[in-house]
Formats: C-alpha cells, sequence, structure tokens
C-alpha cells in the first residue's frame, strides 16, 4: 500500500474539495483520501499494484483541477545530504503568495468599485453628481461611463469567470461558480438594458431611456460583487498565512550556513543543505545548530525551546547530543553530524505537523457531505427564487435581484474552512508547545478521553534508578559505626566493577560528591544476591539481605518492610563479618508527576498507572503521587499492558495510553490515543499518535486542554457558518419579504459572504493565544 503527498491547484470552496476527494475516491484501488483545501494538498493511500500516481493526477484533472505528485526526499547516497523540507516552500509561503496576488486584483478592483459606485448609486442617497450623469439626455453616457469602469474590474477578477464555468462545464460547481453566475447576470442584464436604451433614443423617448438606466443597469451591482469578494478572499487569504506561524519559526530557526572544520584544523563556511553525514561542523555563541550531531569537543548551554518547549538551557558535553536549529547560549564546540536533511530531528516535527494538517478530523465530515451538494442547491434555489419572483410581481428587476443575492450570499467556504484552519492553527501552537499530533484525528479523539492510563516507568518515574538514603549502621550505644561518607566510599569501592543499574546508580551518586574508589582484589558477582571482594586484608561485600544471611550478617528489624513501603531497594554493606551501614536506591519520581496526575483528574479523567514492579513499590509510587490503590496496576508483563487497555475500552471507556518504551508500543497502538513521552531522538515513534517532546507529565494535561480548545473552535465555526447559511438564503431568496419588508441586496450579500469567511479564519485564530491551566 503506497502513501503519496499531491499538490492540488484550482481549489477555492468546500465544494471544490469535496469534488476533487469524490473524484480520486472512484478510483478502484484508492481506499483513502484526505483533501486540505487550506493548504492546495492531498494525500492519497491507494494499492501501488492497481493504481499509479498518472491515474490519480488525471482523475484530478478530470474533475476540473490541478493536481501534481509531491517529490519526496530520495533516499540519500551513503555519507550524502538529503533535500532539507525546511528549504521548501511552505504551504504558508504559498498562502502569502496568493495573498500578494490578491492583493494586486483588490487595488485595480477598488479603483475602479469606487466611482462606478459612486456613479451608480449616487441618485439614490442625493449624493452631487455632474449633469451629465443626471441630465436624461445623457442617459447612454451613464451607461457607457458605467460599462468602462465594470470591465477592468471583471478582468482583474477573471479568475472567478475562468474557474466558476468550468466547474459547471464539469459537473462540479463550487463558489467562484456562484460569484461568475451573479455578476454575470448582472452584466448581461445591464448590456440588455443599454440595448433597450439605445431602442429607446432611437424612437426620441429621452425620458424613458433614463428611467431604464435608473431602474435596469446593475453594473454596479457586478463591480460590487466581484470587488466585496476580492476584499473577503484577500483578508481569508491574510489569515490564512498567519494559521502557520509556529512552522514558520521553526524553519526560520533552521541556519543556511555553516562553518565546516576540515581535517587540517581550517573553517570554511558551506550551505546547510550541503552537510555530509561524519563531518564537523562548529557553532559559536548565539550561533544555531545546522543539523543534529554528537558533540566532540567543547561545552555549552543549548537553548532547545524551539523543538521541547522548554525555556532551560540544556548543559551539553562531549558525548551528547544536539539537534538542528537548537541555539548554542555559551560556549564554542564542534560535533560530528549524524543525521542531516530531512532526517533531523527538525525536519521530522515539521513533516508530523505538515502531515497532521493534511489530515481530516472526524467532526469535518458533517461539512464535507453539506459542501458536496451544497452549490448545485443554491443554484436550484436561485432558479426557484426567479421563477417566483416573476410569478408574483412579474417584474424582471425585482426577480433578478433577488436570484443574484441568493447567489452571492451562500458560502461554502466557510464551511470548508471550519475544520482546517483551526487543526493547523491547533496542531502549530501544540509543536510551539513541544506537543506533536500525528493526524487530526488524534487532536479530536484526545478530547473525550475519559482514562489515562500511565506506564510507570520513565513516565511517572524518571526511569533511572538514583540513591535516596545513606544510612550508616550504628552500634548497641546508638552511634554510627561509620560516617556516611566512609560508608559511601566503602560502596564506590565494591560497585566500581559491577555493571548492575543499582551499581549505576551508587556510582553516579558518588561521583558527584567527589568520592574516589579504592582498588579491590578477588572481586566476585554473586548472581540475585550481590557482590564481594577483597580490600587489603579485609573482607567487603555488598547486596541484598540474602546475601547478608549467607554471611551471617543480621539485619536490622524492620527495616526491610520500611524501604518497600516506601518503593526503595535497600543495598546492605559489610566488612569483616559486620554490617557497616544501607544505602536505599529507587526509581525517582519526575518533578511534575503529581502534579500532572491532579491536574487530569481537574479535567475529569480517571488515571491509572501500569507497571512490572511488585504491588508494595508500585503502591509506594501511587501514594506519593496521590493515585488510589484501587487505580494502580502491578506485576505486568509488557505483553499484558495491551490487555489492560483493551478491558478498559470493552468497559466503555475512551482510553489514552502514556508510555515512553518499546514494550510500551502495542498498548500504545490498542488506546483510542496513543501519547509517547520522552521522544528524545526518536521523534517518530511507531505506534503513538501524539509525541510529548519535552518528556514532561504534564504535557499530556496540557494536550488534553488544547485538543478540547480546538474541538470548541471548530463547533462555532460550523454551528456559525451553518446558521449562516440557513438564515441568509432565505433572507435573500425574499421569503421574510411578505411579512417584514425585507430584500437583501446582492452587494450587501457579497460583503456578508466575504466576511463570513473572515470570521471563520478569524475565529481559529484566537487559538494561537491558548493558554492552558496548567502552569508550566
Amino acid at each position: 500500500m503506497a502513501h503519496e503527498k499531491f499538490d492540488v491547484t484550482g481549489m477555492t470552496c468546500a465544494s471544490c474539495q469535496a469534488h476533487v476527494d469524490r473524484a480520486v475516491r472512484r478510483i478502484d484501488g484508492v481506499s483513502e483520501v484526505a483533501v486540505n483545501l487550506l493548504s492546495g494538498s492531498m494525500a492519497v493511500d491507494y494499492d501501488e499494484s492497481r493504481v499509479t500516481p498518472d491515474q490519480i493526477t488525471a482523475a484530478v484533472d478530470r474533475a476540473g483541477y490541478g493536481a501534481s505528485l509531491v517529490e519526496t526526499a530520495a533516499a540519500a547516497a551513503p555519507g550524502a545530504a538529503a533535500s532539507s523540507p525546511s528549504r521548501a516552500e511552505s504551504p504558508t509561503k504559498k498562502l502569502e503568495a496568493a495573498a500578494e496576488a490578491m492583493k494586486s486584483r483588490l487595488v485595480i478592483s477598488l479603483v475602479f468599485w469606487v466611482p462606478l459606485f459612486y456613479i451608480g448609486m449616487g441618485h439614490m442617497f442625493g449624493w452631487p453628481l455632474p449633469s451629465v450623469f443626471t441630465d436624461h439626455t445623457h442617459s447612454m453616457t451613464l451607461a457607457l461611463t458605467m460599462l468602462l469602469l465594470t470591465i477592468p474590474i471583471a478582468f482583474a477578477n477573471r479568475a472567478y469567470f475562468i474557474n466558476g464555468f468550468e466547474s459547471l462545464f464539469h459537473g462540479a460547481p463550487n463558489m467562484d461558480a456562484l460569484v461568475a453566475i451573479g455578476a454575470a447576470a448582472s452584466i448581461a442584464w445591464s448590456l440588455y438594458a443599454m440595448f433597450l436604451m439605445a431602442a429607446q433614443l432611437a424612437d426620441g423617448d429621452v425620458h424613458a431611456s433614463m428611467m431604464t438606466a435608473m431602474d435596469n443597469l446593475y453594473f454596479e451591482a457586478a463591480g460590487t460583487i466581484l470587488a466585496l469578494v476580492t476584499v473577503g478572499k484577500y483578508l481569508e487569504t491574510r489569515s490564512k498565512s498567519k494559521t502557520g506561524g509556529a512552522i514558520e519559526k521553526l524553519i526560520d530557526l533552521a541556519p543556511k550556513t555553516a562553518t565546516l572544520v576540515a581535517d587540517d584544523g581550517t573553517e570554511t563556511e558551506v550551505d546547510a543543505d550541503s552537510i555530509q553525514l561524519g563531518q564537523i561542523i562548529r557553532v559559536r555563541p548565539g550561533e544555531s545548530v545546522p543539523v543534529d550531531g554528537v558533540i566532540v569537543e567543547g561545552a555549552s548551554a543549548i537553548d532547545e525551546s524551539a523543538l521541547t518547549g522548554e525555556s532551560i538551557p540544556v548543559e551539553k558535553n562531549p558525548g551528547d547530543t544536539v539537534s538542528a536549529a537548537t541555539i548554542n547560549r555559551t560556549g564554542s564546540f564542534t560535533f560530528r553530524a549524524t543525521r542531516v536533511g530531512a532526517d533531523t530531528n527538525l525536519a521530522k516535527i515539521i513533516q508530523l505537523v505538515e502531515d497532521a494538517n493534511a489530515t481530516k478530523a472526524p467532526i469535518s465530515r458533517l461539512a464535507d457531505r453539506v459542501a458536496a451538494v451544497f452549490v448545485p442547491i443554491v443554484i436550484g434555489i436561485a432558479i426557484v427564487t426567479f421563477i417566483v419572483w416573476m410569478a408574483l410581481t412579474g417584474n424582471a428587476n425585482e426577480a433578478l435581484t433577488a436570484a443574484v443575492a441568493v447567489l452571492v450570499i451562500s458560502c461554502p467556504c466557510a464551511l470548508g474552512l471550519a475544520t482546517p484552519v483551526a487543526i493547523m492553527v491547533g496542531t502549530g501552537k501544540g509543536a510551539e508547545m513541544g506537543i506533536l499530533f500525528k493526524s487530526a484525528e488524534a487532536l479530536e479523539n484526545l478530547r473525550g478521553v475519559g482514562a489515562v492510563v500511565l506506564d510507570k516507568t520513565g513516565t511517572v518515574t524518571a526511569g533511572k534508578p538514583a540513591v535516596t538514603d545513606v544510612v550508616p549502621a550504628k552500634n548497641a550505644e546508638g552511634t554510627p559505626v561509620i560516617s556516611e561518607k566512609a560508608l559511601m566510599k566503602l560502596a564506590a569501592t565494591l560497585e566500581r566493577q559491577s555493571e548492575h543499574p543499582l551499581a549505576e546508580a551508587i556510582m553516579a551518586y558518588a561521583a558527584e560528591r567527589d568520592i574516589i574508589a579504592r582498588g579491590v582484589e578477588d572481586f566476585v558477582a554473586v548472581p540475585g544476591r550481590g557482590v564481594r571482594a577483597r580490600e587489603g586484608a579485609g573482607e567487603i561485600a555488598a547486596g541484598n539481605a540474602a546475601l547478608m544471611a549467607e554471611l551471617g550478617i543480621e539485619v536490622p528489624a524492620g527495616e526491610l518492610e520500611r524501604y518497600a513501603h516506601d518503593g526503595k531497594t535497600p543495598l546492605f554493606f559489610a566488612k569483616n563479618g559486620a554490617l557497616m551501614g544501607t544505602i536505599a536506591v529507587a526509581d525517582e519520581l519526575k518533578p511534575t508527576s503529581e502534579a500532572a496526575i491532579g491536574a487530569l483528574r481537574e479535567l475529569g479523567v480517571r488515571v491509572k498507572m501500569l507497571t512490572g514492579d511488585n504491588r508494595a513499590t508500585a503502591e509506594a509510587i501511587a501514594r506519593r503521587v496521590g493515585l488510589p490503590a484501587e487505580d494502580v496496576i502491578a506485576d505486568v508483563m509488557p505483553a499484558d499492558k495491551e490487555r489492560h487497555v483493551r478491558e478498559l475500552q470493552e468497559a466503555g471507556e475512551k482510553v489514552a495510553m502514556v508510555g515512553d518504551g518499546i514494550n510500551d508500543s502495542p498498548a500504545l497502538a490498542r488506546a483510542d490515543v496513543g501519547l509517547a513521552i520522552g521522544a528524545g531522538a526518536d521523534i517518530a515513534k511507531e505506534g503513538a499518535d501524539v509525541i510529548l517532546m519535552r518528556s514532561d507529565l504534564l504535557d499530556v494535561a496540557r494536550a488534553i486542554e488544547l485538543s478540547r480548545a480546538v474541538i470548541r473552535n471548530i463547533k462555532q465555526d460550523l454551528f456559525w457558518a451553518l446558521i449562516y447559511n440557513a438564515l441568509g438564503i432565505p433572507l435573500a431568496a425574499g421569503v421574510f419579504f411578505p411579512f417584514t419588508g425585507w430584500q437583501l441586496s446582492p452587494m450587501f450579500g457579497a460583503a456578508a459572504m466575504s466576511l463570513s469567511s473572515v470570521c471563520v479564519v478569524a475565529n481559529a485564530l484566537r487559538l494561537r493565544g491558548f493558554k492552558p491551566r496548567v502552569a508550566r
């Protein structure tokens, strides 16, 4: 099964999007299609044994639009840099270019529309006009002047006529068709009126000619429709260009040049896209890291906020990794390039967000169904409106006015934009916060999650054992037999040769306190017990209570139970058959775990914790984070995590799973939403729907808050878009005229239609100011 992305041209509204979607879905072998009106893109899943990209583009062409396959970065040759997606033209750049083109059309339209409107409507408002436009003998001068002012407006906005009538020809009318029919009908009727005026003048009926001009010239209506729709399109496009701001900031952070260090030590400035794997790059204070790599020489504090949202710089030393687009705040260092071009963390983040924007949220299906039939229904209503008005009044002017008003007030754009603009702003805001949504569906599903299942190790806890207690043994008088420092020196001496994770924790603790381990002889590791060795003439040992029992050493009563209750693992240290002390080691809580679980509960979400640890240890951790014992599932094998998630789903819960390891992948995939915490270098974690870049459990609550805010915004937009059309079309058709005398002018209809799309985009842009209740 292949997955390809296409650029689609010619789409102007939700109806266009629906027609392209339907045209591609009709191809036998295509399994999934996601057309994005906002970015002008399409993602297609298809059976490559039955379908080719050329067949897909041909289907789009037949529907009246254009499509071209997006060239992805091909696999680079060994050591070569792949093409960086950050250098490609982004959707936002395309929208900015479209806005500039629309601005030119707008300027031309307004320059000619202002005098056209003044001349055409001045007599109604008593505005002062030159006598040449009010004298009955110059009615044709008035008509010709209005025609000449309308032609540049129509020419500047010819795209509406070309696209609109093409869509009609292909049997898939869109918003441009509504504008084109409305404007063309007004112009055609006005031209007919001019011929009528000429005949009346030829008959010498000057008064009738002027009355015809006053009542039947609709040039200003056509010009106003085109001009106001263009105003709306310009404002809409400008607003849409702001929706991808977060991604643009990421792209702009990637430097275009880098300092390459040759084998002989010489430094050369090169294009960042030309960097190859294994090359050595120097980064000075204030510069951005151009690609991913590992520090070879030097140290610094790196600002990684662009990728993780974490504002505190991270100390980096030789052997540590650095990522593209992060900023070097202090010292100079060199690093070896390990990932370049499309393989960098930055490129993967950008790709994830773009992929999310290319997908559809389930909530958009209503808008898709409406949009698919919207324009044909509106055209049908306009025709019926004209016929009914003619039958009731016999006045072609009034009938035409009502029909044109119906056409231009209808707005499928608002329906089509409601979902994608909110998704784009929401996913961009998430990226800004270090939360990456892989799809719009994940963003929507997270809103309704009722239960969150947390893997303990690496999620609730740091996933790395650390020393928590150093307790020297006491003699009969209650005096310590050894100092804490001496006990740590003994521990370091014994554990320096051990490869056990607990030994690593002790050695790290000793190193922090500048404790130097002495050498030992006859070192022996006792499986399942501990270690033994000889130091000079003394016999020393470290291990669990079972080892102490073998050595005939008594462990203080109640010590094991106390440490087990606290979720800690005690290591006992002895010398020459006497207990010297105890060092306890535990997987420490992450600083924000307790606050995160509290925040999830405040959001109305039930929290459960899964762990392979024994019940006592699991409950000790649960007590520290405020979880009741019944919400802890202990002694869980990795293969059983998926089963526990499934059981919650079968009980009617919508479940989110939060994990960090490979053994969490089945559970992440089974959950309604899988959240991978601690992404690090592996941004595109398999099985996860959401990536939490900052490895902070609080981001689970923030992601749920953001999801709820985005879906609430989409519902608001869909509601107002539907209500706008539900009220606007009957008003334009004159349904309320017999009761209220209300009759909508096509000019006001055009203004209302334009503003409806602008309002939808503006409402979505409010998400850029989203701030979660959960403080960082």
